[in-house]
């Protein structure tokens, strides 16, 4: 009697971690899930050396939002590397950026100061760009050094890379907190 007790309480044991795992592997692959931020792209906003929360379950029932800081996969030299940029242009949109560093949104200038500074090359936005049903314009914040949508490299982002979007960072401790 005692060795099946032993049995049964190893079983229930191994029955509750794998559940534990799975729910674990859920929430990461479906909800949420932790990076950091490699660079200075997207300064003031986020530094080098942040932990960030993305959340990858709201876009599966909206689309992103203007000014939305989003991450997404991009090959360079034949490795993986997530970008974290911020939406700028939407589906449907016509984008350009004049050499005075404007940004245009179907032809009217957009008011915003995310920007650590003004743009000193507008990239493949000098000429105007229509973006099409699917498709999203990035910028970092810290415009004149970051890679982005204004180089090809980069260039437009499908909505079906888009992963996710920044939601909370946890590291600096001093700076814990959703980010705007």
């Amino acid at each position: 009697m005692k060795e099946k007790k032993i049995t049964t309480e190893i079983l229930s044991t191994i029955i509750y971690i794998i559940i534990v795992l799975l729910i674990t592997f859920l929430i990461v692959t479906f909800v949420v899930q932790r990076t950091t931020v490699e660079g200075q792209s997207m300064e003031v906003t986020l530094d080098n050396g942040d932990n960030l929360m993305l959340d990858k379950l709201t876009y599966r029932f909206k689309n992103p939002n203007r000014f939305e800081i989003i991450v997404f996969p991009h090959m360079m030299e034949n490795e993986k590397m997530f970008y974290i940029k911020r939406v700028i242009g939407l589906p449907g949109e016509t984008i350009r950026i004049d050499w005075e560093g404007n940004i245009y949104i179907n032809g009217q200038i957009l008011k915003e100061d995310y920007g650590k500074e003004i743009i000193l090359d507008p990239g493949i936005a000098e000429k105007e760009i229509e973006l099409g049903e699917n498709e999203y314009f990035v910028l970092g914040d810290n415009r004149n050094h970051s890679s982005d949508s204004r180089d090809p490299s980069v260039g437009i982002i499908e909505r079906d890379e888009i992963m996710g979007r920044v939601w909370i960072r946890i590291y600096p401790l001093n700076k814990i907190g959703a980010v705007r």
